[in-house]
């Protein structure tokens, strides 16, 4: 299951677009683009790991908590990588 959540993470954090608004927008504006493209890439590897997507989807408060965890690590990883 961590290499699930790993390989959404890098991809999420190699977006340009994504490094774009991390770089110019708070986290709670950051939030809205980052919710999109978190719910594509989860869609993408839906097949390498079926269980965890169902999960994610149909229960509401641990894809909200799993969405919540990956937008700080993310968000905080692009603006450690942007300030170097």
């Amino acid at each position: 299951m961590g290499n699930f959540f790993t390989q959404i993470e890098e991809e999420l954090v190699a977006d340009e677009k994504l490094s774009e608004q991390a770089k110019n927008n708070s986290i709670g504006n950051f939030k809205f683009g980052f919710e999109d493209m978190f719910q594509k890439k989860l869609i993408e590897r839906m097949d390498s790991n079926l269980d965890i997507f169902t999960k994610i989807m149909d229960d509401k408060s641990f894809g909200d908590v799993v969405k919540e965890w990956m937008l700080y690590k993310v968000y905080n990883r692009l603006n450690v990588i942007q300030s170097e």
